[in-house]
């Protein structure tokens, strides 16, 4: 068995990345950048690799793999807008448009988050939204 360099779970051998976290488990030896076979000590310049009590960040350079996995994912985009805003707009003091939008946009943000969406941008009266998209 292989221990994770970022998460110590014991992984199956031959394995490039951890089951658990997803992490490289290629390590490197943050003093000389050389890649150690698994041990507590780089064998090159004799630092310490982690082990109990250090931090993931120490034992290697990424967690991520050096080039990005292709991944699909079900994403859904939300584009509302007030019907009739710029008529309302018109007729209506400045100070007052700008409240109706405050409220407006808050209370999206409110909605759109309880449903694990992220606001990605008001645009005018409108509202773009995106549900599904890693953060």
């Amino acid at each position: 068995m292989t221990v994770c360099p970022h998460c110590f779970a014991e992984t199956p051998p031959g394995q490039r990345f951890c089951p658990s976290c997803g992490g490289t488990l290629t390590i490197i030896c943050p003093a000389c950048g050389a890649t150690p076979p698994p041990g507590r000590f780089c064998g090159t310049c004799g630092a310490p690799l982690g082990g109990a009590g250090a931090t993931p960040s120490a034992t290697a350079v990424s967690t991520q793999p050096e080039h990005p996995v292709a991944e699909r994912r079900v994403t859904s985009v939300l584009f509302a807008d007030l019907v009739a805003f710029t008529p309302l707009s018109e007729s209506r003091d400045a100070e007052e448009v700008r409240e109706l939008l405050s409220r407006y946009f808050a209370e999206c943000r409110t909605v759109i988050g309880r449903y694990g969406g992220v606001v990605e941008k008001f645009i005018g009266d409108a509202v773009m939204a995106v549900f599904g998209v890693p953060a």
